[in-house]
């Protein structure tokens, strides 16, 4: 716990999220003052400390009159909000237009507005499209995304950047693996008990089960993200975050069938990926955020193995 003055006030967006209350948590730590603006769509507010250095808003930030105050005095930004659901963009393509690029557009320029300039983004390893370089480094490219969710994410680092230079801004960028940890609402591990408790003798998996991804606890990844904020100072640093290996899906529903007892049948709908957009193999370079100093300190069956135990405990 710092000493001596506190730090000044630090805003969250999407901080009632399961990443978003992780960060929260660590930065509280820190000292600081954390305003959260959440419109509660998949956050929940009894992620949040209900402690009077939390401020907690909901609002939606397409309307920046609605939290614009909670910017000033604050010395940096941290921006997670985002729609959690990548398939949902195949159906309703304004959502991530709007939640992911326009939301993002607003966050920067009530920032700027208010003198804010420094801003850290959660992006996604996704933006990177189907690549054909495994670990992928940051510098990979041509980028080219397969969903909306991708589109928003990698349009939105467009911003970042561009106001980064525009403006003086200092961005941190952060291109997430899958992260997982005990408050998620989206994702495999909470698809798979979903299903196996709507029927327990029955697992459908979408795909082949190939797919092959890497996997980080949210701890992993909070402590990442202070560790590139703390350590790089250009005007755009951008990090993959991952574990340094991949675990299959095909294992992943292998590990959940047998915490719920062994007793589900395994089902693939077939074909290489589980949806439209899927990205189905993914490994990320996590050479240069590992230059700083970070490493994570368990592997993509570890995180899977923690989180499947914490979620059986839970349910």
């Amino acid at each position: 716990m710092p000493t001596g003055s506190s730090p000044a006030p630090v805003v969250v967006t999407g901080g009632a999220g399961a990443i978003g209350s992780a960060l929260v948590a660590a930065l509280l730590a820190r000292g600081h003052e954390v305003r959260v603006i959440d419109n509660l769509s998949s956050g929940r507010r009894e992620h949040l400390p209900s402690v009077p250095r939390v401020v907690f808003l909901e609002a939606n930030l397409l309307e920046p009159g609605q939290y614009a105050e909670q910017f000033r005095g604050a010395t940096s930004v941290w921006h997670l909000a985002a729609n959690p659901d990548i398939r949902l963009g195949t159906t309703e393509p304004r959502v991530d237009l709007e939640n992911g690029t326009l939301a993002t557009f607003n966050v920067l320029e009530t920032a700027r507005r208010h003198d804010v300039r420094s801003v850290v983004y959660s992006s996604s390893s996704v933006v990177y499209g189907q690549a054909k370089v495994f670990p992928t480094p940051e510098e990979y490219g041509p980028l080219l995304p397969e969903s909306m969710y991708a589109a928003g994410k990698l349009a939105a680092e467009g911003l970042v950047s561009g106001y980064a230079h525009s403006y003086g801004f200092r961005t941190h960028i952060y291109r997430f693996a899958n992260i997982i940890g005990p408050a998620m609402t989206h994702g495999i591990l909470p698809d798979f008990f979903a299903k196996l408790r709507q029927d327990p003798t029955r697992l459908q998996v979408l795909g082949d089960g190939n797919q092959a991804k890497s996997y980080l606890r949210t701890e992993d990844c909070i402590e990442g993200m202070l560790t590139g904020f703390d350590r790089a100072h250009e005007a755009v640093n951008l990090f993959n975050l991952g574990a340094a290996d991949r675990i299959s899906v095909r294992t992943i529903a292998e590990k959940v069938v047998a915490a719920h007892g062994s007793k589900a049948h395994i089902e693939y709908t077939g074909g290489s990926r589980g949806w439209v957009g899927d990205v189905p193999q993914q490994l990320l370079s996590i050479e240069r955020i590992g230059r700083l100093g970070w490493k994570p300190r368990l592997d993509s069956a570890g995180a899977i193995d923690k989180t499947i135990a914490e979620m059986k405990a839970g349910r």
